[in-house]
């Protein structure tokens, strides 16, 4: 990959800074899955992209920057998978109580847990990767976090549209505050690891799907009894 990038070392036509910048972001992506984004280094990333830190900063403006769109990216591609399988979902015929709520998170959920590359970003997103970032950057990465959660909420409002659209969409910002507090655990130090197994709870790996689950279901469950009780506006 440095190879491909060397020959672009002074980038001009749109196409090319495009290569660039896809370059970088891909390799950004590909570091996240060998270890978490505080252990990535700007310069570590520039050696595997095979540029100098002043060249990569030229496409981005912090490593904080890139990492905010590897996770819009990931975003976008997950709400279009959870999109076709919300459609796909199969309704019973007289569904128990609340069996469209839990339904429908655990989708998002079970949805969610094989995603740990965003997780992990969400995870970062306002502790870590919003700290070190231009104004300019922030504008952006802040209107994407709420195109996607607005396209959430839509898409939860399509499966529950007796949901107001205020409940379902503290849902979807819910269902990040989740992550971002359950998604931690699953890598915990060694002395972790250990003192959970001596106390006999599953490890965070398989807890963390579990937990989930429960938690967007109360969630929806809550929601829906209180729209019950008293009805938003659309």
């Amino acid at each position: 990959m440095a190879d491909e990038v060397v020959g672009f070392q002074r980038a001009r036509r749109p196409e090319q800074v495009k290569l660039r910048r896809n370059t970088i972001l891909d390799t950004a992506a590909a570091m996240l899955a060998e270890r978490p984004v505080a252990e990535i280094s700007l310069r570590e990333l520039s050696d595997r992209v095979g540029l100098a830190k002043s060249n990569v900063l030229r496409y981005f403006d912090s490593r904080e920057a890139i990492f905010l769109e590897v996770l819009d990216a990931t975003w976008t591609t997950w709400l279009d998978g959870v999109e076709v399988e919300l459609g796909a979902a199969v309704e019973p015929g007289n569904p128990a109580p609340y069996q469209r709520e839990t339904r429908v998170a655990t989708l998002i959920a079970d949805s969610l847990s094989k995603q740990p590359l965003l997780c992990e970003l969400i995870s970062t997103m306002v502790g870590t990767l919003e700290r070190n970032i231009s104004l300019d950057s922030a504008r952006t990465s802040k209107r994407r976090a709420a195109a996607n959660t607005d396209r959430l909420t839509d898409l939860v409002r399509a499966q529950l549209p007796h949901l107001g659209r205020p409940a379902a969409a503290h849902f979807a910002g819910a269902a990040l505050v989740l992550v971002a507090g359950l998604w931690p655990s699953v890598a915990p130090t060694e002395a972790v690891a250990t003192v959970t197994a001596e106390l006999g709870a599953p490890p965070a790996e398989v807890s963390f799907p579990h937990d989930l689950r429960e938690a967007l279901a109360n969630q929806l469950i809550g929601l829906s009894v209180r729209a019950t009780l008293a009805p938003e506006h659309p």
